[in-house]
């Protein structure tokens, strides 16, 4: 079996965003595909069988498009170009460009924003760093942008305080602001934080827990329900109802991480198994694979999964 070195041309952008800080980009793909890899100049060689070589070639020149495009490439992205590498083909996935567009790094991710874009009620469950909360604010601050809809409007469960919020000080936004940080965070990263603050004043974005949405119709909207397996069923129909003319709505959560008293209570997974099917309903499921954070992130996930397996009474 030849073990000729073949070489890639790339960039020194290219280069530099492939082989990674201390070279641990490069170690992560040789390790995937038992191959070396060196940087002679110009490029890379990548010593190893056929088969680790094309496999390795395929993950390079995905992460040297990333970074020939300006992008910045970070270990997740590296793991998931072996990932795709591996298991499809090595067909390119794309990535998060701040204050820009924002693509799916996965095919379930991929799956999901197609299906945001297709779908007036889009459910989007899963663990823990699989970007369901991230693209469902970025699909909804896309089409706010483009003037697609009048408001982006996000509401979560705020489980930790009842729902009773007025013993906390401040306005409205102030009191719930603690719970919908990752969403603020979110919107920053994609928006830009003057360009968050404009549209928040002209109330164009907007913020509430579930229980301020009742007894509204939200027409022209993209609203953002998070965190809704903290919803009750009571809370889950009020808010799918408050659909109005011209808007679109996604459902995000983790059906396995209710914080409710009794479990059994949530809406999430109620609402999934009497509307999957349902004409204008799409329920895209994500897994470990669809992990995107820090890897361990991915090994916490399936040890969970793993023990929770365990201790099911059989």
């Amino acid at each position: 079996m030849s073990r000729t070195p073949e070489f890639l041309p790339l960039s020194d952008d290219a280069v530099h965003a492939v082989t990674g800080p201390n070279g641990r980009h490069a170690a992560l793909i040789e390790d995937a595909f038992k191959v070396l890899i060196e940087t002679p100049g110009g490029g890379v060689t990548i010593t190893g069988d056929v088969k680790g070589r094309t496999g390795a070639k395929r993950a390079l020149n995905d992460l040297a498009h990333r970074a020939d495009a300006g992008e910045e490439v970070v270990e997740a992205d590296v793991r998931i170009a072996v990932g795709e590498a591996q298991s499809t083909g090595g067909q390119a996935s794309a990535r998060t460009v701040r204050k820009g567009s924002v693509s799916p790094k996965t095919k379930g991710q991929a799956r999901y924003m197609e299906a945001m874009g297709s779908h007036p009620l889009s459910f989007g469950l899963g663990p823990a760093g699989t970007g369901k909360t991230f693209l469902a604010v970025a699909h909804g601050a896309g089409m706010l942008l483009r003037g697609e809809v009048d408001r982006l409007i996000v509401t979560r469960p705020a489980v930790e305080a009842g729902e009773k919020l007025g013993f906390l000080p401040g306005d409205l936004n102030e009191k719930v602001d603690p719970y919908m940080a990752p969403v603020w965070e979110a919107l920053t990263d994609i928006m830009g934080a003057d360009q968050l603050r404009r549209r928040r004043e002209k109330l164009e974005i907007e913020v509430a827990p579930i229980a301020f949405m009742r007894g509204r119709t939200l027409a022209h909207a993209f609203v953002i329900v998070d965190e809704a397996q903290n919803c009750s069923r009571l809370q889950m129909k009020m808010v799918l109802t408050r659909l109005g003319e011209g808007s679109r709505m996604v459902v995000t959560g983790d059906p396995t991480q209710v914080d409710l008293l009794n479990p059994r209570d949530s809406g999430l997974a109620h609402a999934v198994s009497i509307l999957e099917g349902v004409e204008g309903v799409s329920v895209s499921r994500f897994t470990t694979a669809d992990v995107v954070r820090h890897p361990l992130v991915e090994r916490i996930v399936k040890a969970y999964d793993a023990d929770a397996l365990q201790s099911t009474p059989r």
